[in-house]
């Protein structure tokens, strides 16, 4: 191997008429060229080497810009999807809310006409007797006028037995009336002395009395009734005039 690399040279040499090298002359040039042959091969090696490294570095690069599309795309994709869930998060917070604000007034007016139910039966049963209580009022009246009728000083007289027995009889079915009026919750006013109020006193006549303030009642007609704090029928009164 040695002689078929050093053939070249020794024509080289020839050619030109140079002495020939000797044998450990060309062991030298041989080591030489081997080693400029070598270093030369480790240079394209490392050339070689380098290039698939730099090739690699732009592919790299390449695929991080592929994939950063896809990276944005899919952050853009997450953000609407977040902004799609938070529409729909507020919506359904306003639907509770309409909702819880149906069902409120709901109840309000439930409660609402269970009282008014109530107050109904309450009153029904307070009032139900009204009508013919109100038609009594004509039979305590004229048994109050009966008594009346009956003189004072007859009332306890033995000259008149019958006449006495009878002024007794009137009173004790009249007191038996009102209280039966009572029971039912039905209350006789007379209000001499009091007040006018027009919502259980009717005015029947004004006179002047120096004697009381203006506007007092001087005198009962008929007197009123009262049923539960409902005024039945008005008591037909008098009431002093102002003066002018």
């Amino acid at each position: 191997r040695r002689v078929e690399s050093m053939l070249p040279l020794r024509r080289v040499l020839l050619a030109r008429r140079l002495p020939l090298p000797s044998q450990s002359a060309e062991a030298l040039m041989l080591a030489r060229h081997r080693g400029a042959a070598g270093g030369w091969a480790r240079t394209l090696c490392a050339k070689a080497e380098a290039k698939p490294e730099a090739a690699a570095e732009p592919a790299a690069d390449a695929a991080e810009a592929e994939a950063a599309p896809g990276t944005s795309e899919g952050t853009d994709g997450d953000a609407a999807r977040v902004a799609e869930l938070e529409a729909q998060l507020s919506e359904l917070d306003e639907q509770l809310k309409a909702k819880h604000d149906q069902v409120l007034r709901a109840l309000a007016e439930a409660d609402n006409a269970r009282r008014r139910a109530a107050i109904d039966v309450e009153n029904a049963s307070k009032f139900s007797v009204g009508g013919f209580a109100k038609d009594l009022l004509d039979v305590a009246d004229n048994l109050g006028r009966a008594a009346d009728a009956v003189p004072a000083e007859l009332r306890d007289s033995e000259e008149a037995p019958v006449l006495k027995n009878l002024y007794e009889g009137v009173v004790l079915v009249d007191t038996v009336l009102h209280k039966v009026f009572s029971k039912h919750g039905l209350t006789k006013i007379e209000p001499l002395g009091e007040k006018f109020d027009p919502n259980f006193h009717n005015a029947m006549f004004e006179a002047p009395d120096p004697t009381k303030e203006p506007g007092t009642v001087m005198h009962v007609a008929s007197p009123g009734y009262v049923m539960h704090d409902r005024c039945l029928r008005a008591a037909g009164v008098g009431v002093v005039q102002k003066p002018a």
